[in-house]
């Protein structure tokens, strides 16, 4: 009986050893700082920091990375200097890599970086209306070859369709299994890909015949929200700040932006579209279009579609948090832009004008 019971103090010391013991925590020689703490910086400006030697060590060299892009490595000195000319806006880590007497340590600051002009501000002019059906929850729109592809959301009533714009008639259409919610679409070399909302998996269809042909996983994104390509890669939004960016043959994530004007990082970006060398996204809830420099992020436009939801014709069946502007396409053939809604009876054809 004594034996067991100092076999159990035995156990629950080293239970208590190994859960409470800081023995193995390092506390860092060194710390990484801006000048006067500046944490928020805009493109064109210069990052002043230095590395603080806070027990006096010998420094063998200091390698510098930011956005996860080696710098340099620092020996003789201990202060720098990163130039904005061309960078990334959002989020971005600042990390040194500090060797000193036979150690390393690492240390890092999170900086956000934001444009250096606001946004251009436009508004609209309604050219034409065309007929849509008042079922389609629209998530996804775009042409290809002057013919108009639609994707429709909602569990158990998701959708993929081929339209006739002129008629509003559903050419082809399937629907999606009932676990799906249907989300963006795109078309890149006669392959059509969608996504789904929660369920970490985009499907892949052949354009003729609506067959699926494949699915791919999302990696590190949250979910899928909307879709567009610039004939070479995929552009994917996930409902955070970040736009995915997608190699169209193995569908890996490989890189992404995050958006932002020159004051504030945005989210929420739930359809897609590819229009002259820029990406168009509507903002989920909100009657307005962002237009994004591909590159680094930059919301360089903002088109504002407040009163076009007024226009339609089952307006008073819709629910204003929930049947919203979602639907945007560009047909390059024509240079025509086209808008619509979850749920909206109308298609409209608009031309962009800066205010």
């Amino acid at each position: 009986m004594n034996k067991f019971k100092f076999l159990c103090l035995l156990l629950l010391g080293l239970i208590i050893f190994s859960c409470g013991s800081n023995s193995d925590k390092k506390t860092s020689y060194f710390k990484l700082k801006t000048k006067e703490n500046k944490t928020e910086f805009q493109l064109g400006e210069t990052i002043q920091g230095s590395i603080e030697n806070l027990k006096d060590r010998q420094i063998d060299s200091i390698r510098l990375f930011f956005q996860q892009k080696y710098l340099k490595t620092l020996t003789a000195e201990t202060s720098f200097s990163v130039s904005l000319e061309n960078t990334k806006l959002g989020r971005q880590k600042l990390e040194a890599i500090v060797f000193s007497e036979g150690e390393t340590d690492t240390i890092s600051d999170e900086l956000k970086i934001y444009n250096n002009k606001a946004p251009k501000s436009y508004t609209y002019k309604v050219v034409k209306e065309y007929p849509h059906d008042s079922e389609a929850y629209t998530q996804g729109l775009e042409f290809y070859k002057d013919t108009l592809y639609e994707s429709t959301g909602q569990y158990g009533n998701s959708s993929l369709r081929k339209l006739n714009l002129e008629t509003g008639e559903v050419l082809n259409k399937i629907n999606l299994d009932d676990t799906y919610f249907g989300e963006g679409l795109t078309i890149l070399n006669s392959k059509l890909y969608l996504l789904t909302w929660r369920e970490k998996e985009g499907l892949i269809y052949n354009l003729d015949t609506f067959e699926q042909t494949g699915t791919f996983g999302y990696n590190q994104s949250k979910e899928g929200w909307g879709l567009c390509n610039d004939g070479e890669k995929l552009y994917k939004s996930d409902g955070t700040e970040k736009i995915w960016i997608l190699d169209a043959e193995t569908l890996a994530e490989k890189d992404f932006i995050q958006v932002a004007t020159n004051t504030k990082i945005y989210s929420k970006f739930n359809e897609l579209e590819w229009v002259d060398g820029k990406i168009y996204a509507n903002t989920y809830q909100f009657p307005s279009v962002t237009i994004i420099n591909p590159e680094n992020g930059a919301i360089e436009g903002v088109i504002d579609f407040r009163g076009l939801r007024e226009q339609l014709s089952n307006l008073q069946s819709l629910d204003p948090q929930n049947h919203v502007l979602n639907g945007i396409a560009y047909n390059p053939n024509t240079q025509k832009l086209y808008v619509t809604g979850k749920n909206w009876d109308t298609i409209f054809e608009v031309e962009i004008i800066e205010k």
